[in-house]
């Protein structure tokens, strides 16, 4: 049996991935330098981040994008009280499977280890965890649901920078800032992996933290509009659409290894999810919560929040901020696609930053064509959360945790022992067991109708490559008058 401490020291090896493709070789002690000396070099403090606090912006930057905008309109379909609890309860849930996560992939590595085997120009990812510790069908599995779901992810952001650039310029159609989106996108192609990220995602969770209290004071601000109504809720369908669309918010987990095999220490992960979860309700509640004390109703027209917020200057550095933060954020969600498609052609282990942004380049295109097939992300929302992050996020995690430790040598030989506010396996096992089935029934069961149902009303409404999804009807031309 391995004690718990040299199982967290095993792992603690040759984890700076990002330096190790530039040809660094690093091992445990010589990270401990390298994050002392990472105070002294420039690059390194804009480039290599491996570090707790990496982590939490990583993991906080990439919860909150263009859902912060979506969230009114949750609002306005579920009611303010529903709306809160909710984010507090799926909160509280994403960190919980976010932790079980991070032990299976803590178990995996210290297993791999034992064996000897070298991770060094590797990034283990979600469904190599789920295929080392049951098997090749739960690979199958982990690996459909997170590349359908990081698909998904990906083609949202590039709709919703078409839909925020809209309100500060309206010359172009949302369909060809689309196309000039994706061919600003696909530069994300030259970032190696998330330890490169370090100073994009400092910068992103400030860019969210701003709009998020510019949406609160500005609605604030302008008050109530005339005539204001809160009838939600008061259908069934947009009740549990607005419900998914929560789901979603907290189900950034597609990532989560990821971010852990880019720290230096990566079983200081367990609880980082979890404060990041809590600093991103300081954001979610108060602007969601403010904006629809203020338009009430006619939120259900509108999906995105900007589009009822007074056009001015501070609501055009919020778009632009916004802009800058959906770039990153596809960067976040189409990563581990790279990875994956580099495996699969063999080129994952190249060291030349070049070839490898070239031969990434595939992913982005059906991204990029998806996007401009389906160009309303507020209802895309509702159904990624219901038939895709139910099971990434919550279902799979909560089911390869129980079975993974079904067995009592599993559960004695335990890289990672249950949490001590916890210290109990079979309430471990009951938590999990709930989870299951709350998010199988209400998540992906009846959020599942929902969302379709309201999915499918949108492209009968609008259809498929709609040019220009919710803008404002053109002016009419007024004939001039004929002269006598």
């Amino acid at each position: 049996m391995l004690p718990q401490k040299q199982a967290e020291e095993a792992i603690v090896s040759n984890f700076s991935e990002g330096a190790d493709h530039e040809g660094k070789e690093l091992g445990a002690e010589e990270n401990k330098d390298g994050e002392n000396a990472s105070l002294f070099s420039v690059k390194n403090f804009l480039w290599h981040g491996g570090s707790a606090w990496d982590a939490w912006f990583s993991c906080a930057s990439n919860q909150v994008a263009q859902v912060l905008l979506t969230l009114p309109y949750s609002f306005s379909q579920l009611g303010l009280l529903s709306g809160i609890l909710l984010q507090l309860f799926y909160g509280i849930v994403g960190s919980w499977t976010a932790y079980l996560i991070s032990v299976l992939y803590i178990e995996y590595r210290s297993r791999k280890e034992k064996e000897n085997v070298n991770f060094k120009n590797h990034v283990i990812q979600w469904f190599e965890v789920l295929d080392g510790l049951l098997g090749p069908y739960w690979k199958a599995v982990g690996l459909a649901f997170n590349c359908t779901f990081l698909l998904f992810g990906s083609v949202i952001q590039l709709i919703a920078c078409a839909s925020n650039i809209y309100y500060i310029n309206d010359n172009l159609d949302k369909r060809t800032w689309t196309y000039i989106f994706g061919a600003c996108c696909a530069t994300t192609v030259f970032i190696p992996s998330f330890h490169n990220y370090r100073i994009w995602s400092f910068l992103g969770l400030g860019m969210t933290t701003y709009t998020a209290w510019y949406m609160t004071i500005a609605a604030a601000v302008h008050g109530q509009v005339e005539g204001v109504t809160h009838s939600a809720p008061h259908k069934m369908v947009l009740y549990f659409t607005g419900a998914t669309n929560i789901l979603y918010t907290f189900g950034g987990h597609a990532v989560t290894v990821e971010i852990m095999h880019a720290m230096w220490k990566p079983q200081k992960f367990k609880y980082i999810y979890l404060f990041a979860t809590l600093y991103v309700f300081t954001l979610t509640i108060p602007s969601a919560s403010v904006v629809y004390w203020a338009f009430g109703d006619e939120l259900l027209n509108h999906s995105n929040a900007f589009s009822l917020l007074p056009k001015n200057a501070w609501r055009d550095a919020a778009v632009i901020l916004m802009l800058i933060h959906q770039f990153i954020t596809f960067g976040f969600a189409c990563t581990p696609l790279y990875f994956v498609w580099e495996k699969v052609i063999g080129m994952h282990d190249t060291r030349s930053i070049c070839l490898r942004a070239l031969a990434r380049l595939p992913v982005v295109i059906p991204i990029w064509f998806l996007a401009i097939i389906f160009p309303f992300f507020g209802p895309i929302n509702s159904a990624v959360g219901a038939l895709l992050v139910s099971f990434t996020v919550y279902i799979i995690p909560s089911l390869a945790h129980m079975l993974t430790y079904r067995k009592a040598s599993a559960r004695q030989n335990a890289a990672e022992k249950p949490p001590f506010f916890l210290p109990s396996w079979t309430a471990m096992f009951v938590i999990n067991s709930f989870i299951v089935v709350w998010v199988l029934v209400i998540g992906f069961g009846f959020g599942g109708w929902a969302s379709m149902t309201n999915f499918v009303r949108q492209v009968d409404t609008f259809g498929l490559f709609a040019k220009c999804y919710q803008c404002k009807p053109p002016k009419p031309v007024v004939a001039p008058a004929p002269h006598n």
